[in-house]
């Protein structure tokens, strides 16, 4: 019968999808790590990577007065290597990540119409997660209004 070569359920060489599987999962942390600091801020998690077709929203929270769009970057780094201003999470954060996370809110309020939180406030927040080899966190950065 001969060699049979491993199925792989990604597109992508093998090689490459462990990394993005990595990648993915680091996302997946950040984007925890980031809801349950909103909740100790007593808000509510309405929704996680809202999906349209301009992109993704990480977070929606509410807390009975403020509608919140929140982006999340994640970064980790090894124990042994140090970490300079350049690789703090939000340290990449662009124009044009704002005006995509505006328009991608715009499409969401717009689908919820009828359900959506009545807010007197929406703002768009950055919150930056910085973890260690381990996944524990070592810095939680959060930019309420940061666009």
């Amino acid at each position: 019968m001969g060699d049979v070569p491993a199925w792989s359920p990604s597109p992508l060489p093998p090689s490459q999808a462990r990394g993005s599987d990595r990648r993915r999962a680091l996302g997946r942390l950040g984007e925890q790590l980031a809801a349950i600091h909103l909740e100790r801020l007593r808000f509510t998690v309405l929704a996680r990577n809202v999906r349209t077709r301009r992109g993704e929203i990480d977070l929606i929270a509410f807390d009975g007065r403020t509608l919140v769009f929140a982006e999340v970057k994640t970064r980790r780094v090894g124990a042994r290597r140090a970490f300079g201003p350049d690789q703090y999470p939000l340290a990449g954060l662009r124009l044009r990540q704002r005006a995509r996370l505006r328009g991608l809110a715009v499409a969401w309020l717009r689908e919820r119409q009828a359900s959506r939180p009545r807010a007197r406030i929406i703002r768009f927040d950055a919150i930056g997660v910085l973890v260690d080899g381990s996944g524990e966190l070592l810095q939680l950065d959060h930019v309420e209004g940061a666009w």
